[in-house]
């Protein structure tokens, strides 16, 4: 089980010339100076589950638990109650945890889409929630990978100068995008394309560790964008990528979020953003080792 402990910071971007370091973004000092903090959980080969930490009350939210024994494990080292569920979308790796964790915590809010298993509460776009005493949560619907896939953008309330967070499940992943599975191209462009509205600072948080596969593909479409060589780097450099991206990174360097690039355009031998979107799909899914 793989844990990193990750503070927001104001304003972190590796779209700069520079070369990230997973240390920009972590561990004891700059801990304390935020009220707001997500811990990593890697539960499988390349899955995550979350810790959403208001410091303050020392009460925290698990996103998309798949092993509660581990992620307790976890909130025990950390010092936090957990005191709610999230859950991006219906998948078993992702809401798997969820019984047994509604079990083992029967007065808890459970949050989740319509097809989410055990569920609570239903949130849809537009809802919103708390954490604690001072992370505000607002509800993302963002639906291609599953009809019910929901992002949540988090922000403390109480520390305007902290960046936000978003918890994309499968829908957005550091420089990739999740598969179709219940919807179609052009749905997928219209959640990519809400998830771009966020504050470029907006720290990502994806379902899964897929980022070396996915600068692969990215640098065979785009080869010439310096921003997927430094996404290049920043795969080699870091095991565990989550966390250490932005809305701002992913639009420099993620080929799903860039459909009107003209590079894009000509490999895909589409204009149409959807025709795009699917071309640029199919491509990945026959890419070799594609998630």
């Amino acid at each position: 089980m793989t844990v990193l402990s990750i503070a927001f910071r104001s304003r972190i971007s590796f779209s700069s010339s520079r070369a990230p370091s997973i240390g920009i973004r972590a561990f004891s000092s700059t801990v304390k100076a935020f009220k707001m903090r997500v811990v990593p959980v890697l539960v499988s080969a390349d899955n995550y589950a979350y810790l959403l930490i208001d410091e303050p009350s020392r009460k925290a939210a698990v996103v998309d638990v798949l092993d509660v024994e581990k992620v307790q494990a976890v909130a025990v080292k950390e010092g936090v109650s957990i005191v709610a569920g999230i859950t991006t979308h219906h998948h078993q790796d992702h809401s798997g945890g969820n019984k047994p964790l509604v079990s083992t915590y029967p007065s808890i809010p459970v949050y989740g889409g319509f097809d989410v298993p055990a569920k609570t509460d239903l949130v849809e776009d537009g809802g919103e929630f708390t954490v604690g005493d001072n992370i505000h949560v607002r509800c993302l619907a963002t639906p291609c990978h599953t009809k019910d896939s929901i992002c949540f953008y988090v922000t403390d309330t109480s520390n305007k100068s902290q960046s936000g967070g978003v918890f994309t499940g499968d829908t957005l992943f550091v420089g990739g995008c999740g598969r179709f599975f219940e919807g179609t191209a052009e749905q997928m462009h219209a959640s990519l394309s809400k998830l771009a509205t966020l504050p470029d600072d907006t720290v990502v948080y994806n379902g899964h560790e897929y980022t070396a596969g996915n600068v692969a593909f990215a640098k065979s479409i785009e080869p010439d964008n310096p921003a997927i060589d430094r996404l290049f780097k920043f795969a080699q450099e870091n095991k565990v990528t989550t966390g250490l991206s932005t809305i701002g990174d992913e639009k420099e360097w993620n080929v799903f979020m860039r459909l009107d690039k003209d590079a894009i355009k000509q490999v895909t031998g589409a204009t149409e953003p959807g025709a795009v979107m699917n071309s640029l799909r199919e491509l990945k899914n026959n890419f070799r080792g594609a998630r």
